[in-house]
């Protein structure tokens, strides 16, 4: 490695108001706060994502598909 690489330094990590680590000059994962002001609902996030998820195993089922028939053959084949 050439010696420029050793100026490299690691990501600066901050304490969030509600205790968790998050990367500087970005929104908290856990709360979705940035600079004490709520910037990111994570309660909306959380449905949108069950939603798509939902969304997904209903089509599985219809294409007769399902997460069980694939977790079995996946232990059957290793």
């Amino acid at each position: 490695m050439r010696r420029s690489n050793h100026a490299i330094s690691g990501q600066r990590l901050a304490k969030c108001e509600c205790g968790a680590s998050r990367l500087s000059h970005r929104a908290c994962p856990q709360c979705g706060k940035y600079n004490g002001k709520i910037v990111i609902d994570i309660v909306a996030e959380a449905k949108r994502v069950a939603r798509r998820q939902k969304r997904k195993q209903t089509e599985l089922r219809a294409a007769g598909q399902t997460d069980e028939t694939k977790e079995k053959e996946t232990t059957t084949a290793a």
